[in-house]
């Protein structure tokens, strides 16, 4: 086989690893919009207060430290105790529903009725806040996430899930895929797979759709429109939690991780703002797209293609079908 066309295929399953990311931060976006109508702009920072969450717990790190020293005079950092990454996973989810929380008790409630735009600058607001609260709570420092992704020596004895040197054999020729980026792949498939399988099979999943539908027909059989948008919101949470953690662990807890926000938004644009599937099938067009089009093309042009072709494809997107593949046209009467 070729050898350039080994490297191509290379670049187009990382393309696909790559699109995996993209969808998994988007499907927060899709969630909160779907239900409640509210484009959150903060679900970026979401992820990146949940990540920081993680760490300072996993680390035993001593929230809102740097405070706490300034105004007594004191010295503590740490509690001297570290946490299994389970263990850290399961207090950080406690906190994002308690941050759900708190964003619908005391943001969103206030607003319901409001025009979109107010809505957006709503989460906007949310987004800085987030963002000062991650910086009192855990300081600004570049951060360290391990949780065992690549790593053998934190797993049960006779268990290896990872592959030898990161590569794959195929017909004697080498894929050098990362390890992180096959183990965050399989974490976010299975995620996807829940939430499909949440949304169309549970109770509370049927009752986020039909709030999604039409909240006046919700309302009249009895769904809480308030108990929906905290599920929702919690959901969003995790989301943001899990993007966190895979992004984090790929470069690093720290503020631009908040940025992530900005390449789901092409994804959302290519695969409708309503639309998990969409997310899904969004994601993976920009992954595979952009990896693929750096690769044939971007040598001829000087590279760096990467940074702008997600936005270009979805401009196009925008001028011929503004709604997505899978988004709904929205037909208004006047």
């Amino acid at each position: 086989m070729p050898e350039q066309l080994i490297f191509a295929m290379e670049v187009f399953l990382n393309g696909l690893m790559a699109g995996v990311m993209y969808a998994l931060v988007a499907l927060g976006f899709v969630l909160i919009f779907k239900a409640s109508g509210i484009f959150n702009f903060a679900q970026g920072v979401m992820a990146l207060f949940a990540a920081m969450t993680f760490v300072g717990i996993q680390n035993g790190q001593v929230p809102f430290s740097h405070l706490i020293n300034a105004i007594f005079g004191t010295q503590i950092h740490y509690f001297g105790w570290e946490l299994h990454s389970i263990v850290a996973i399961l207090l950080t989810v406690v906190v994002m529903v308690g941050l759900a929380w708190a964003v619908q008790r005391f943001i969103f409630r206030h607003l319901v009725g409001q025009e979109p735009i107010i809505l957006f600058m709503a989460t906007i607001g949310l987004a800085y806040l987030l963002e000062g609260t991650a910086d009192l709570m855990w300081g600004a420092e570049i951060k360290k996430l391990d949780v065992c992704l690549t790593d053998t020596t934190c797993l049960p004895q006779g268990i290896n899930v990872a592959i030898d040197e990161a590569t794959f054999g195929w017909f004697g020729y080498g894929f050098f895929i990362d390890n992180l980026d096959i183990t965050a792949t399989i974490v976010a498939v299975i995620l996807v797979a829940a939430l499909v399988a949440f949304s169309q099979y549970t109770k509370q999943g049927r009752a986020m759709r039909a709030v999604a539908d039409d909240h006046q027909a919700a309302l009249s059989v009895g769904v809480s429109l308030n108990y929906i948008w905290i599920l929702v919101w919690s959901v969003a949470g995790f989301v943001a939690l899990v993007a966190g953690i895979m992004w984090g662990a790929k470069s690093g807890v720290q503020f631009s991780l908040s940025l992530i926000a900005l390449k789901a938004l092409p994804v959302l644009m290519l695969g409708g703002f309503t639309s998990i599937p969409g997310a899904i099938v969004g994601g993976l067009i920009i992954g595979v797209g952009e990896k693929l089009f750096e690769f044939a093309i971007g040598p001829m042009i000087g590279g760096a293609t990467e940074n702008w072709f997600a936005y270009v494809l979805a401009l196009l997107f925008l001028v011929f079908r503004p709604q997505g593949l899978f988004g709904e046209k929205i037909i208004e009467r006047v």
